[in-house]
């Protein structure tokens, strides 16, 4: 996830997310992420001037991730339908393989430490806005009903959320064919057919 990132920078934005995920943001100081990371807190402030600036990167760095991973596959000549649906099982799956990354974004995309740049060129660039087009371009084509894309793509990433949440609370199991009945009811229940 962090591998574009130089040494240093990379052990400072995997240890922060894990201690964000396992204590909160305000109990992570900055001299507890250089103690967790093996770095000086000198050498984190070479790259960091503030501990939002580490959140904001962290924030860019998973959204970069996840964009490229729920839409690979999605630029081709398939129908909207298929387009659609692997990108949701795209970001489905990659929630359950990176679940640190998937509770970060969950936690910190509405919260005033990301600044308000960030999260619109987040949403932008990541796999929000391409997959609103794709979900504007079903509505035209009455593969939906009339309704406004962004609402529509948000309700079901909602509905992923839950889905996800609970099984990574040990509230069920979720098997493949299982992943893709999901992904056909959040279909079924915007289809204009």
């Amino acid at each position: 996830m962090f591998d574009k990132y130089h040494r240093v920078q990379k052990a400072v934005l995997e240890t922060t997310l894990s201690l964000i995920i396992e204590k909160e943001l305000q109990a992570t100081s900055m001299s507890l992420i250089a103690k967790e990371a093996g770095v000086s807190t000198g050498n984190i402030y070479h790259y960091f001037d503030s501990k939002e600036s580490i959140i904001n990167e962290l924030y860019k760095a998973i959204v970069q991730f996840n964009g490229e991973k729920v839409l690979d596959g999605f630029y081709s000549d398939e129908p909207i339908r298929v387009r659609i649906e692997r990108a949701w099982e795209n970001l489905i799956r990659l929630s359950l393989e990176y679940p640190q990354g998937f509770r970060f974004i969950e936690q910190y995309s509405f919260s005033p430490y990301i600044y308000d740049d960030i999260k619109k060129e987040a949403y932008d660039g990541g796999w929000c806005g391409p997959l609103e087009k794709l979900y504007a371009q079903a509505i035209q084509e009455k593969l939906f009903i009339d309704m406004d894309p962004s609402l529509m793509a948000q309700m079901h990433y909602g509905s992923f959320v839950y889905v996800i949440k609970g099984y990574l609370h040990g509230k069920f199991t979720i098997s493949d064919e299982e992943i893709k009945r999901i992904i056909e009811a959040t279909w079924n229940s915007v289809s204009a057919r």
